[in-house]
């Protein structure tokens, strides 16, 4: 998949780079901004099950 991707990338390897990280930057982004907080509330992450012995 990522041959895939930096095959169809225009430009020299130097472009490919910072198009790359661009992407990577924006993915990243969209998934803080958009994807984890929209998942949160379906996660089990405050359903402690520890005793207080």
């Amino acid at each position: 998949m990522y041959g895939w991707i930096w095959r169809h990338l225009p430009g020299n390897a130097v472009v490919r780079a910072l198009i790359s990280l661009v992407l990577v930057v924006a993915a990243v982004y969209v998934l803080f901004q958009y994807v984890f907080p929209w998942a949160e509330p379906l996660l089990p992450f405050n359903d402690v099950t520890v005793d207080n012995q």
